[in-house]
């Protein structure tokens, strides 16, 4: 191991600082700032229709078409160390997180901008 004010130990910690710069994190309302492999990616948030009362093709509309276009989403997320589920507004042509939101603002009435639940 090499010494502790060696240049390869200098190195070394300027590598770490670095990759720590350069992770990506993403605010957990729950748990705060955890870097984003922590999380999986639970689709858009969307408004379902009523199974009982929609149609078969409205119904297959919601199931199997996704708007794909870049923009600012709301989105699902999960934590996946405390199985907390979130809603996260995301600008997906920057990949850049707006706000994180708890999912009981959307179960609970709470409007989010440009999305009521």
């Amino acid at each position: 191991m090499p010494a502790t004010n060696s240049p390869v130990r200098r190195v070394q910690r300027r590598w770490v600082i670095d990759e720590i710069r350069r992770m990506k994190l993403l605010v957990c309302p729950l748990n705060g700032p955890r870097p984003i492999a922590e999380f999986t990616y639970g689709g858009e948030v969307r408004t379902s229709p009523d199974p009982d009362h929609c149609s078969d093709v409205e119904w297959s509309n919601y199931v199997f078409n996704r708007s794909g276009s870049p923009g600012i989403k709301y989105e699902w997320w999960c934590h996946i160390a405390s199985g907390f589920w979130f809603i996260a507004l995301r600008d997906t042509s920057r990949d850049l997180v707006i706000a994180t939101y708890p999912a009981e603002a959307a179960r609970g009435g709470l409007k989010l901008q440009g999305f009521a639940p």
